[in-house]
């Protein structure tokens, strides 16, 4: 059942770039492979004061082990709870949202994309209003470890 919702939610995120940015959603390029996007990722955070790794998911393994075929493709399930305190007491649907995430996926013609959402989407998503500072720190953290991830 998780591995299915997490398939489920992976397939929506992944729709369509375009409209991905439009929704708060920042896709890019990555001149790596998946696994090492989101190892360099990974390096990345753990590398940051205080954050630390939730979860990996390989989508490809959690398709395989039920018999199907996906390209490669990996979420990255990351944080360190400073910006909890902040949002939850009074938007606390932002928790669906939390903790941080970063996904890769190979398209279909073979080329590697990195994305994550900004704090500005939660915001839009959850009418989080006051909240500027912290909604600037989930994009500046987020943003620094998709740029060492791809570069």
């Amino acid at each position: 059942m998780k591995y299915k919702l997490l398939s489920f939610l992976f397939a929506a995120l992944l729709l369509s770039n375009a409209s991905a940015q439009v929704q708060g959603v920042v896709a890019m390029p990555s001149k790596f492979s998946v696994a090492e996007t989101i190892d360099r990722a990974e390096a990345a955070v753990k590398a940051a004061s205080g954050f630390q790794i939730f979860a990996r998911v390989d989508f490809q393994a959690v398709a395989a082990t039920q018999g199907g075929k996906v390209r490669p493709a990996q979420l990255l399930i990351f944080g360190r709870g400073t910006v909890l305190p902040a949002l939850l007491p009074q938007y606390p649907a932002t928790a669906i949202d939390l903790p941080l995430k970063i996904v890769a996926w190979e398209d279909e013609t073979g080329k590697v994309m990195l994305a994550y959402n900004t704090g500005e989407y939660l915001a839009q998503r959850h009418g989080v209003m006051g909240k500027d500072d912290v909604l600037k720190r989930i994009t500046d953290a987020t943003a620094s470890f998709a740029k060492l991830a791809i570069e």
